[in-house]
């Protein structure tokens, strides 16, 4: 392949300065100040837009982190766009119990502020320098935390880009902390079949066909397999002394399993490397079947049906749920902000493949079997059926919303009472059979019992649903859902030099 040319500016005419920033917005709304809500503390971290800070919830003293991305770094459209989507990503994810939650988004004139879980167990990456390597079966739990992130982000429609594990951090110094992925700056939403083309990741992670410029979601799993041979043996797969030449090494070089401490490794451990390693993505293993494979799978509780998707979940969840309940998750899901619902919306658009504006049961099954769902068409009709609240035949972007927004966010309880409001159509506290009547007429529901859909939440038998009736309808039955130094901080784009150029001799 011939290495792209760019063109030199002549000595005698300098090139012209760079464009100033452009003045804008990333959020679609004001927002606070974020220093009116918390209290700004001691630097914890640096990346390569922005800085990590100690932050402290002024009216409570609770502490979280703050993630703070000046605009000055934020040099065209396309940065914009970049840090909007990652607040999307990481709101679209973070009710993942291994994934960082995120509190709230703000932004002033000078930058934006990600609020978020403050996980104060350090880096992946320095427990695996202080300590060496793992064991298999600390090693086997980290990973299936790793890739089980990875399945997650997949199955809705999120491809990471840069897994390493400089972003995993442990939620606590304790031995037995809960491993969380952060940092989704690199991250894109993607469609089946959709490939990239621009060299981002980090050098030692980085899959071959990224450096090949032409490549899916199947690099993830790559640098998945990247970081469980680190954690087993405490160094990199592929390694040299410059940035080429690890390139080199990943596109050409072979697994060492000769060296210590491989022989004493079991040979099924390193037949998953293997696997995650295949230098083809199409026979590579996704996620799902990592997560499958016996070395994951704990012999003494192995699991008797396959693994959910995380949309499978959702749907699930959803269609065990009474007709009150799949209506206020509506009013709910409506009602969210645009940061909150933009994953979701690029989901409905990933399944919805003809662009109707509607889900069939045709495509529901398709993007079900995508992500690794097994279940027959008539547990698919089931679920068609559930989500499918007007009974048109098909699932809309509203019904789509309601079924798959994480109940985590029925906890909120300014979500709780505008749903309650919106039942409660004259105020007066209660919601009465006349007013869940209105209400399904406005659903297009027919055909529902409502004497029996207020007997089984109506508590204190007065005929109408309180407040606290109705709340703990809503949050009943959701408990415990979702809840040798190799360090580089070198961007790929930086390390490959001439926006990528550079590489194309290594493929040669």
């Amino acid at each position: 392949m011939e290495a792209e040319k760019k063109e030199k500016p002549s000595s005698s005419n300098p090139p012209p300065p760079p464009p100033p920033p452009p003045v804008g917005w990333v959020l679609p709304h004001r927002t606070q100040n974020v220093r009116e809500m918390y209290s700004l503390g001691k630097k914890l971290g640096q990346g390569q837009f922005g800085t990590t800070f100690l932050c402290t919830d002024n009216s409570s003293g609770s502490r979280f982190a703050c993630k703070s991305i000046p605009k000055r770094k934020l040099l065209c459209p396309d940065d914009y766009d970049d840090v909007w989507r990652e607040i999307q990503i990481m709101h679209h994810l973070s009710e993942h119990p291994h994934v960082v939650r995120i509190r709230g988004a703000f932004e002033d004139s000078a930058a934006v502020h990600l609020v978020m879980e403050l996980c104060d167990g350090g880096e992946l990456f320095d427990r695996i320098v202080r300590k060496g390597h793992y064991s298999e079966r600390e090693a086997a739990k980290l990973i299936k935390t790793i890739v089980g992130v990875v399945e997650a982000c997949h199955s809705l429609g999120v491809f990471h880009r840069d897994l390493k594990p400089e972003n995993f951090l442990f939620d606590s110094a304790d031995d037995d902390a809960a491993l969380k992925a952060t940092d989704f700056g690199l991250s894109v939403f993607y469609k089946p079949g959709e490939t990239f083309s621009d060299v981002v990741g980090s050098p030692y992670y980085v899959a071959p066909e990224v450096l090949r410029k032409h490549y899916g979601p199947e690099a993830d799993v790559w640098s998945a397999g990247v970081i469980l041979y680190i954690l087993l043996s405490g160094v990199p797969p592929f390694w040299a002394e410059s940035e080429m030449g690890i390139f080199r090494q990943i596109l050409q070089g072979k697994l060492d399993f000769e060296s210590e401490p491989w022989p004493s490794i079991s040979q099924s451990a390193k037949d998953l490397i293997r696997k995650m390693l295949d230098r083809n993505p199409n026979k590579r293993l996704t996620a799902h079947q990592v997560l499958c494979h016996p070395w994951i799978v704990d012999d003494r509780i192995a699991p008797d049906k396959p693994l959910d998707s995380a949309v499978l979940s959702r749907l699930k969840q959803f269609s065990a749920m009474n007709k009150l309940k799949k209506m206020a998750l509506r009013v709910i899901a409506e009602r969210l902000s645009e940061e909150e619902i933009g994953g979701l919306k690029e989901l409905f658009k990933m399944i919805d493949t003809d662009n109707s504006g509607s889900i069939t049961f045709d495509e529901l099954k398709e993007g079900l079997r995508r992500v690794g769902s097994e279940l027959m068409e008539s547990e698919i009709k089931d679920l068609m059926d559930a989500a499918d609240i007007d009974n048109s035949g098909t699932i809309d972007y509203g019904e789509f919303l309601a079924a798959t927004v994480h109940l985590n966010k029925l906890e909120r309880e300014e979500n709780l009472l505008s749903a309650f409001s919106f039942f409660d159509k004259d105020g007066s506290g209660f919601i009465t059979i006349d007013e869940l009547q209105q209400a399904c007429r406005e659903f297009g529901l027919n055909d529902v019992h409502l004497d029996e859909m207020i007997k089984e939440i109506d508590q204190d038998n007065d005929g109408q649903i309180d407040y606290g009736e109705f709340a703990a309808m809503m949050r009943k039955g959701n408990g415990g859902i979702g809840r040798r130094t190799m360090r580089s901080k070198i961007n790929l784009g930086d390390a490959l030099g001439l926006s990528n150029n550079g590489v194309s001799d290594l493929i040669d």
